[in-house]
């Protein structure tokens, strides 16, 4: 901890480097809170289908997308994409990410006034 001051200080030459440590503590929070419900993924295939899921939601929130709609539309659009044999071509699903510009504006959360 010695010498460390300059590196302590450096929010106060630098104005994008926030003064706390808030805003990252705010984005793991919901992992920290969801992490009791995964105690009991008892496969690897559980636990890998909870981290898809976990990164779908967290990807639309970064991208201001409300997750519940997020999900709801991909739910919908992802079978449309299918072939005879149940194969997606991965060209047509960069439609569907989630900062495509053909997401429905109802997936899309309000801008403040």
């Amino acid at each position: 901890v010695i010498h460390q001051e300059n590196y302590l200080k450096v929010f106060l030459t630098d104005g994008d480097i926030p003064i706390d440590n808030s805003a990252s503590e705010r984005a793991v929070r919901t992992f920290c809170i969801g992490k009791k419900n995964w105690m009991f993924h008892n496969t690897a295939k559980g636990a890998r289908a909870s981290a898809l899921v976990y990164s779908i939601s967290e990807t639309a929130k970064l991208n201001n997308l409300r997750p519940y709609y997020y999900f709801r539309y991909i739910l919908t659009e992802l079978p449309k994409c299918c072939d005879e044999k149940g194969n997606i071509d991965p060209a047509k699903l960069d439609q569907l990410m989630p900062w495509a510009e053909e997401i429905p504006e109802e997936c899309r959360k309000p801008r403040r006034s």
